[in-house]
């Protein structure tokens, strides 16, 4: 049974809803689908709660954090093998959230936030404090569910802030685990955990009495966000969809990165929003990458995400897996499909690892994000116009720059318009390590002091020190 968190206490719902597994396209839990009624009795419990929460001291709060990662660690394995049944992942795959999520919460438990003293002279003394903000809706993703809810609840808790988290409809049963789990180790209404389809979500963030939002997911949604928020102001941190290019460089190893290339890819099954999305390689090294890309491509297996050996799993729900295919139907058209490109018949939504090339920008695969196993490869020959190029899209997660001769790829990285640019690797995250987006893919970061700054608001206290 997956109940929701309210209060302090488990709440079933009026209504539940099924929980469909990727892999077999059946049933495999139900949850509740919360009412406004339940939206409001968590808003309201986190409020009240605030009231207490907002002055405890930092190590009440760091307590709180490292009893969480405790029992996370201790129930590893029971939340590896939830993911890998509501997304159908590899377990590999399953055990690095897991392990992603301990990482934030440690991160954040060793984090302190003291007033900063900006002048002290004879005349006065000024400090610059940051205060929470009070209840922060949390909305979390269906690709990473259990990292996506704890890299907001850790930094937003660590700032005195309380929380109602509203889980993806798809992925629920990790994060009201989560919630069974800590729910004894924090006070009643400081953390608070819902499940439910749209019109929970919608009534969460329209609620006057929420201060902030942080959400996670597409552009499309996050610009919903934005115009529910702006009646009551509320402050916002949105990580959005991110169509990033990575960068080859002429004097690149076509052998020695095809792997990396590979991996920082099709991770997921592509299903992540800093994956490489668009890889562009100068025409020197043009059909050597192709052709070892599509050589590690065709050598993948797909299936259970139980099974050790599988190395993707399916795309994780049935709207996903149809939008894919739109993105294939339109690469054969476009583009030269070289590995994969087909929809194995069999149940599940899987489809295999699929390399395009001969494809331009302009197309739907190269312009839009297809957040699933596809890759296009395209050609480029001249460095000035491929970062161009790259920084033509409206977004700006992350990209990457790939070279033996890492200062050049460092300047190269340096021209590019994203929130992040890795150099030689993608993806790399790191909770002490801010993940800020730029245009259409958001606005704020995550990770780092940043992060956690994003859950305060600034004060200045102006002391006199005359008569």
């Amino acid at each position: 049974m997956f109940d929701m968190l309210i209060d302090g206490g488990a709440a079933g719902g009026e209504s539940r809803i099924p929980v469909i597994s990727p892999v077999t396209e059946q049933v495999v839990a139900e949850v509740p689908d919360a009412s406004a009624a339940d939206v409001d009795r968590a808003v309201a419990a986190a409020r009240r709660a605030w009231a207490g929460w907002r002055y405890s001291a930092y190590p009440q709060r760091r307590d709180v954090l490292v009893a969480m990662s405790r029992v996370v660690a201790e129930n590893a394995a029971e939340l590896a093998a939830l993911l890998v049944m509501e997304t159908g992942r590899p377990i590999a795959v399953a055990q690095f959230e897991v392990g992603l999520a301990l990482q934030f919460l440690d991160y954040y438990a060793a984090q302190q936030i003291g007033p900063e003293v900006l002048i002290d002279d004879d005349a006065r003394r000024v400090e610059l404090r940051r205060l929470p903000l009070g209840v922060v809706a949390a909305i979390v993703p269906w690709n990473a569910p259990l990292y996506l809810a704890v890299n907001k609840i850790a930094p937003a808790l660590m700032a005195g802030n309380t929380v109602v988290v509203k889980s993806a409809p798809s992925t629920p049963l990790t994060t009201a685990r989560f919630g069974a789990l800590v729910a004894d180790l924090v006070p009643a209404g400081v953390l608070n955990i819902l499940s439910g389809g749209n019109a929970t979500g919608v009534h969460l963030v329209g609620h006057t009495d929420v201060a902030k939002i942080a959400f996670t997911g597409s552009s499309q949604t996050g610009r919903q966000i934005m115009a529910a928020a702006a009646p009551t102001l509320k402050r916002l941190t949105l990580e959005l969809g991110g169509n990033d290019a990575a960068i080859v460089l002429p004097d690149a190893d076509p052998a020695a990165i095809a792997p990396a290339l590979f991996g920082f890819a099709f991770f997921n099954s592509g299903q992540v929003c800093a994956v490489i999305k668009r890889l562009y390689v100068h025409d020197s090294l043009y059909d050597a990458v192709c052709e070892a890309m599509a050589a590690i491509a065709g050598a993948v297996t797909l299936g259970d995400g139980g099974d050790p050996a599988l190395q993707l799993g399916p795309v994780q729900n049935k709207a996903q897996f149809d939008k894919v295919q739109a993105f294939l139907a339109d690469a054969r058209v476009h583009g030269r499909i070289i590995a994969g490109g087909n929809v194995p018949d069999r149940p599940g939504y899987f489809i295999e690892p699929t390399i395009v090339r001969d494809i331009t920008d302009g197309t739907m695969l190269v312009d839009e994000e297809p957040f699933g196993p596809v890759l296009p490869i395209i050609r480029y020959s001249d460095v000035d116009e491929v970062v161009a190029r790259a920084n033509r899209s409206p977004y700006g997660l992350g990209a990457s720059v790939w070279s033996s001769d890492v200062e050049a790829a460092t300047r190269v990285a340096g021209l590019i318009e994203s929130g992040t640019v890795w150099v030689n690797q993608h993806c790399a995250l790191d909770p002490a390590v801010p993940f800020p987006a730029t245009k259409q893919s958001g606005i704020g970061a995550e990770g780092g002091r940043e992060g956690l700054y994003a859950y305060t608001a600034v004060q200045t206290v102006n002391i006199s020190k005359g008569q």
